[in-house]
């Protein structure tokens, strides 16, 4: 999507506070001894509390409102019944829409005291995000993003997961472009312009790189069982600098 007009800014702002007001209190309610599918049915009341719709269940029916991946699961864990552990480090991802305008966010945190090398992998995830969104300027080549998350990674001792992506948002979860890759494409020849609406999701691996789907048709997991910590929002790309939505 390319905001164009201030009624529509307004709009992705609406739901991108919305779905960063979910993760937010998803995050506090995740406690030692709560299920999955206890912190995604509080998810589901927020959805509708404020009159918007869960992204994931309305484009793909998803078996559930949230994602929710625990330690070894990268991305796309379905709530049910396992119980957090101290120490668990847990990726919860809301996208939701309201009005026709979607957005999307996500973060890995440790609950509790955990291993220290989950706490370096969120660390320099958020580093990695940080440093993409210096290169997030209309005009700018859009593998400059994915060059200097590699770099972070990299830097850090990780690695990055290669086959998952940011993408395009705004009036449908998954937009144009793509693909925002987390390493750099020499080829890639896609310019960032003004009012581009992305959701940029850097996720940084102790050691794997890519992952793979299982048999329940949705979690992904790495063969390695690596850790993989994720940061992800929705931003506007604009002259003066990239505008966050879900921060």
């Amino acid at each position: 999507m390319i905001v164009k007009t201030n009624e529509e800014l307004e709009a992705l702002k609406e739901i991108g506070k919305i779905c960063a007001t979910i993760r937010d209190e998803m995050i506090k309610m995740t406690k030692p001894g709560v299920t999955t599918k206890e912190l995604d049915d509080f998810a589901g009341e927020l959805f509708e509390k404020y009159g918007a719709v869960s992204g994931p269940k309305e484009e793909y029916d998803f078996p559930g409102f949230t994602c929710i991946s625990v330690n070894d699961e990268v991305a796309h864990g379905i709530p049910g019944k396992r119980i957090i552990q101290e120490g668990d480090l847990v990726n919860i991802d809301v996208s939701g829409s309201k009005n026709g305008y979607f957005a999307d966010t996500g973060l890995s945190f440790v609950v509790g005291e955990g291993e220290p090398v989950l706490y370096q992998i969120c660390e320099v995830a958020k580093k990695a995000f940080d440093a993409g969104l210096t290169k997030m300027k209309p005009g700018s080549r859009l593998n400059r993003i994915g060059k200097v998350v590699y770099q972070t990674a990299r830097s850090n001792g990780f690695t990055v997961i290669k086959n998952l992506t940011g993408h395009g948002v705004g009036h449908a979860l998954h937009e144009e472009p793509d693909h925002i890759l987390n390493y750099y494409d020499p080829m890639d020849p896609i310019l960032l312009k003004e009012g581009m609406v992305l959701a940029f999701e850097p996720f940084i691996s102790t050691g794997a790189e890519e992952i793979y789907q299982e048999s329940d048709g949705w979690t992904f997991k790495t063969e390695e069982r690596s850790y993989v910590a994720q940061i992800e929002h929705t931003v506007i790309v604009t002259k003066e600098g990239p505008v966050i939505i879900t921060e």
